[in-house]
C-alpha cells in the first residue's frame, strides 16, 4: 500500500472508487479495476445482487457485508459489519422510493482506504424490459485498524 497515496486520498475519493467497481460489466473488469486501485492504496470488491426490492433488502446488506469481510475490507467483529451494513442500509435508502414494488438487479461496490469506508449501489429498477436506473453511494468513517 502506498502510504503517501493513503494519506492524500479522502471520502469522495474513496465514494469514487466504489462507484467505479459498482460499474464494471464483468468479473475481469472488475479483477483490473480492483489491480488499479490497489495500486493507489484502495481495497475495494463488488458483489451482484437481483429479485423483489422489499424482501432483497436484508440480502443485499448481507451480501455486501459477507464480500467486505472475505475480501479483508473490514474485520469480522460487529465494527467493521456495522459500518459496511449501515452504508448499504444508507445507499438502499436512496432508491428505494425508485424500487418499492419492482425487481431490481445490479452490483454493490465497496472501498476502503484507511478511515473511509463506502458502498455504492448501482442497479436496474423494473419490470421486464421497462428497466430505470439507480444508483446510491454512502460514508462510513471507522478506525484504520478495524
Amino acid at each position: 500500500m502506498h502510504e503517501n497515496a493513503k494519506i492524500s486520498l479522502n471520502s469522495i475519493d474513496i465514494g469514487r472508487a466504489a462507484l467505479h467497481i459498482a460499474l464494471t460489466a464483468n468479473r475481469a473488469e472488475e479483477m483490473r479495476l480492483k489491480e488499479r486501485l490497489a495500486g493507489q492504496g484502495i481495497r475495494a470488491t463488488a458483489v451482484d445482487f437481483g429479485g423483489e426490492f422489499i424482501p432483497s433488502i436484508v440480502k443485499i446488506i448481507e451480501r455486501a457485508v459477507v464480500a467486505a469481510q472475505r475480501q479483508g475490507l473490514v474485520t469480522e467483529t460487529h465494527v467493521g459489519a456495522g459500518a459496511v451494513a449501515g452504508a448499504a442500509h444508507e445507499a438502499l435508502e436512496q432508491v428505494k422510493t425508485k424500487a418499492v414494488g419492482f425487481n431490481v438487479g445490479g452490483k454493490i461496490g465497496i472501498a476502503r482506504c484507511g478511515e473511509h469506508l463506502c458502498v455504492a449501489i448501482y442497479m436496474g429498477v423494473g419490470v421486464l424490459n421497462l428497466n430505470e436506473m439507480c444508483v446510491g453511494l454512502a460514508h462510513r468513517s471507522l478506525a484504520s485498524d478495524e
